[in-house]
């Protein structure tokens, strides 16, 4: 089990940590400020550095094959640790704050845009969300005006627990259609844009909307009869 520090904290960038094992696809450690792949969110990158001082760059973080662990894929020319032992961890903010950002606008394009959602995905600087809206025509300058307006009022972005009990009770709290919350382990994590949008979410965000900075609308494309595939891209 790899304890989740970026759940306690989204902007921790770094943390001391010690080598749990050592596996063909990468490094698990004890506990970790890298964010795995899920929920259309891409897996960190950035470097481990170990006790003797050499740096080891990390080319993605993925979710191992146990519970709750988290595994660092290393560079293919990088130097394998041989032991385990303790390391630095080390994301690479700068993209990490880029996904951030585009994971919490699309929490607003939800908001904006009334419809079950059948996908998404988060990228550096640019983000998608597909939407079931097979008779609706949508105005891309009012999307954009809605999604801008929600970031300039600057509010509050917060993550809250709900029971696997209450979350059952509120299925209308789900708006993915193909992804639906993971539940059993007794608590589910909400994000909650306060007067705006709260929804399970186990991604990392900006703690304001204000933060996001503004933004536009790409391309709006029909993607079979039902999909239909809104754009985002930061604006500056």
């Amino acid at each position: 089990m790899t304890k989740a520090l970026f759940r306690e904290d989204a902007y921790a960038t770094s943390c001391q940590a010690h080598i749990d094992a050592i596996r063909d696809e990468g490094v698990v450690l004890d506990q970790t400020v890298f964010y795995p792949t899920g929920g259309g969110q891409p897996g960190d990158r950035g470097h481990l550095t170990l006790s003797d001082g050499r740096r080891i760059r990390v080319v993605d973080t993925r979710k191992g094959d146990g519970p709750d662990e988290i595994v660092h894929v290393l560079d293919s020319d990088a130097p394998v640790p041989v032991s385990k032992g303790p390391i630095t961890a080390e994301i690479d903010w700068e993209r990490r704050y880029r996904l951030m950002r585009m994971h919490t606008c699309l929490h607003l394009l939800c908001a904006v845009v009334t419809g079950d959602v059948t996908g998404g995905q988060i990228g550096d600087g640019k983000g998608r969300l597909d939407f079931n809206l097979p008779d609706t025509k949508l105005d891309k300058e009012a999307i954009a005006a809605g999604i801008n307006r929600l970031i300039t009022e600057d509010h509050p972005v917060a993550a809250q627990w709900i029971s696997d009990e209450e979350m059952a009770q509120q299925p209308d709290l789900v708006r993915t259609m193909s992804v639906k919350p993971p539940m059993g382990s007794g608590w589910v994590r909400l994000l909650n844009i306060e007067g705006v949008d709260l929804q399970p979410c186990g991604g990392t965000h900006v703690q304001r909307t204000g933060e996001i900075g503004p933004i536009k609308v790409g391309k709006i494309e029909n993607k079979g009869r039902q999909n239909r595939r809104i754009n985002l891209l930061f604006d500056s």
